[in-house]
């Protein structure tokens, strides 16, 4: 039993690091840096980035992400997505996660990296209008959609199947612009509702749609080339980030929420105990909870520097009526964030 849960961590860690190490070789270089960096302990940030709900936003931005035709137009055309899907997730994760507890200068430095791998990120596309653009992956507008379609999913995963969110949603739309503009964003929303605005001028424009490109990724998508023993939680995954989108974009992509005959299955309870059995397989679940590699590394950088945390621990869990509005919060046991083991 020790050797099975053993090779399901290595491959879990495969999946969302490239690596079957326990710790990538770029985690502990989130220890060093001169500077607390964007984003501290107690910052909306790392709750939301430190939760086991960040894996199924990341499905739900790449089917967000595939709706505009010029994204879609750079990841048919460039990306290796069908040789090397894992790789591509590796390297965003990477991304995401130095941006969230590095230095000021390692996440330039990550974003800059990112943004030259872009500069050869170019062709031609018809857009949803049927007017024939060029385009290049580090044009602002595009960087603008791939910036709200991360923020809107994170944010959206993380209301359903997350903790409380220090300072709410609005705080982690502020707090997140900064990674948009470290990619050239120019006036990234500030909060959850300009960030809906945004969303739905481009879908009420048209400027949106779904073609037979974005059929094939979605199907890959549907069914990734995993190993055996993931494929199982990972159909559940998908679901649950098929049932946080809105309808109109559910049915722009042509895709429904699971039911048994006229009966919704019960995704978020489904969901709910999948990334509990991921966490804890990945070691969520420890006497007085669990703080991931890149957390740790972040610590020790600020405990270097002389910068004390002064986040409180949120509470353990809370309860939520039928509608999914939040009740008092209550304190108890119950596993802390999993962070995918990085």
């Amino acid at each position: 039993m020790r050797n099975i849960l053993r090779d399901w961590q290595a491959e879990l860690r495969q999946t969302f690091t490239g690596t079957r190490r326990a710790v990538p070789p770029w985690v502990p270089r989130l220890e060093e840096g001169n500077d607390a960096g964007y984003h501290l302990p107690g910052s909306a940030v790392w709750a939301v980035h430190g939760s086991m709900t960040t894996i199924v936003a990341g499905i739900r931005a790449l089917l967000m992400q595939t709706v505009h035709p010029g994204a879609l137009a750079g990841v048919y055309d460039h990306s290796r997505f069908r040789e090397d899907p894992l790789g591509r997730l590796a390297g965003t994760i990477r991304w995401i996660f130095t941006i969230t507890y590095g230095s000021t200068a390692a996440a330039r430095e990550a974003s800059a990296r990112v943004l030259r791998l872009h500069e050869s990120v170019r062709g031609e596309y018809v857009d949803a209008h049927g007017v024939a653009r060029s385009y290049a992956a580090n044009d602002p507008e595009l960087l603008r959609w791939v910036h709200i379609a991360f923020t809107d999913a994170f944010l959206s995963a993380h209301k359903i199947w997350g903790r409380p969110i220090p300072g709410g949603p609005d705080a982690y739309v502020r707090e997140w612009a900064q990674a948009g503009r470290l990619m050239g964003v120019d006036s990234p929303p500030l909060s959850e509702a300009q960030m809906r605005q945004q969303l739905d001028k481009w879908y009420d424009d048209g400027d949106l749609r779904c073609d037979e490109r974005v059929t094939e990724i979605v199907a890959f998508l549907r069914d990734p080339p995993l190993h055996p023993s993931l494929r199982l939680g990972y159909k559940m995954l998908f679901a649950a980030a098929v049932s946080s989108l809105e309808p109109k974009y559910r049915n722009m992509l042509g895709l429904r929420t699971p039911r048994l005959g006229p009966l919704p299955l019960p995704v978020r309870t489904g969901t709910r105990a999948t990334l509990a059995v991921v966490d804890v397989v990945l070691g969520g679940v420890r006497p007085g909870g669990r703080v991931g590699p890149s957390e740790q590394a972040a610590r020790r950088r600020l405990r270097r520097l002389g910068i004390a945390a002064q986040d409180k621990p949120p509470p353990r869990y809370c309860l939520k009526n039928r509608s999914g509005t939040q009740k008092a919060p209550v304190r108890g046991p119950g596993p802390r964030r999993g962070e995918w083991g990085i």
